[in-house]
C-alpha cells in the first residue's frame, strides 16, 4: 500500500447532496447492469416494469449499507441486512466488474490477504472502511479501493498491476465475499484499531515511521496517524 493522498476537505451540505444524487444514479446503473447480466432485456415503453432480480435487490441493499457505514451510522434495519445468498447473487464467482461496494471490498480482501484466512481479510476490509469514513479519503468503498487509478499510482497494488482481477480460487473468494458482507452489515469488528494504512511485513515503506502501529495480522502491519 502506498502513502495516500489526503487533500480532501470535510463535506459541505452541497457536497453531501451531490454525493446522494450520485449514489442514486449508481443504484439505477447497477440495477440495469445486473438485470442485463441476468439475461433480461431492457423493457419497451409499452411493457410493464420488470421485477428486480435477486442480484439487483441485493446490490441496492449493499449501496444503502455502504452509505450507513460511511456516515458512521450504527443502527441497521433488520430488513436491510445482506444475506449470504444475496451477496453471492451480486458476484457469484468473482467474475463481475469491480464496481459495487460488496465486490470492491471482497476483491480487496481476496487479493491482499487470500492466503491469510479470515482474520487477514478482515484487517484489509477494516482499512478500506476506515478510509471511506475519513474525510481525507474518497467517500465510497470503491473510491478507496480504486484511488489513484490503474496507472501505477494506486493505493492497492493489485488494482494497478496490469493483471486480471478475476478470481482463480473460488473457496478463498467465497470467504472474502462473506467477510465483505458482514462488514456491510455492520457485523465485523475492527481488529485494526482504526488503521488507515498497512503494508506487508517484508516491506519497509518510508512512511511507516511517521505513523502509529496498531496491529499485526498475518503478513501485514497496520497503522494510523
Amino acid at each position: 500500500m502506498r502513502l495516500p493522498l489526503t487533500s480532501r476537505r470535510p463535506l459541505t451540505h452541497t457536497r453531501r447532496y451531490a454525493i446522494s444524487s450520485a449514489r442514486t444514479l449508481r443504484h439505477l446503473v447497477l440495477i440495469f447492469g445486473l438485470t442485463l447480466a441476468a439475461g433480461c432485456s431492457a423493457p419497451h415503453a409499452s411493457d410493464a416494469p420488470a421485477a428486480p432480480t435477486t442480484a439487483a435487490k441485493a446490490a441496492v441493499k449493499a449501496e444503502r449499507l455502504e452509505s450507513l457505514l460511511v456516515q458512521g451510522e450504527s443502527d441497521v434495519p433488520e430488513n436491510l441486512l445482506l444475506s449470504k445468498a444475496g451477496a453471492k447473487a451480486i458476484d457469484p464467482n468473482g467474475q463481475r466488474p469491480v464496481d459495487d461496494p460488496l465486490t470492491c471490498l471482497a476483491r480487496a480482501a481476496y487479493w491482499e490477504a487470500k492466503g491469510e484466512g479470515r482474520s487477514g481479510m478482515q484487517g484489509i476490509v477494516n482499512v478500506v472502511i476506515n478510509r471511506a469514513a475519513d474525510p481525507r479519503f474518497p467517500d465510497s468503498l470503491c473510491g478507496v479501493v480504486k484511488q489513484g487509478g490503474e496507472s501505477g499510482s494506486c493505493q492497492f497494488s493489485w488494482w494497478c498491476d496490469g493483471r486480471s482481477d478475476r478470481i482463480r480460487e473460488p473457496a478463498a473468494y467465497a470467504e472474502a465475499r462473506d467477510v465483505a458482507r458482514q462488514a456491510l452489515n455492520h457485523q465485523l469488528e475492527d481488529v485494526t484499531d482504526g488503521a488507515l494504512y498497512f503494508h506487508a511485513r517484508y516491506a519497509t515503506p518510508y512512511w511507516a515511521k511517521r505513523f502509529v502501529r496498531t496491529a499485526r495480522i498475518g503478513q501485514h502491519l497496520f497503522y494510523r496517524n
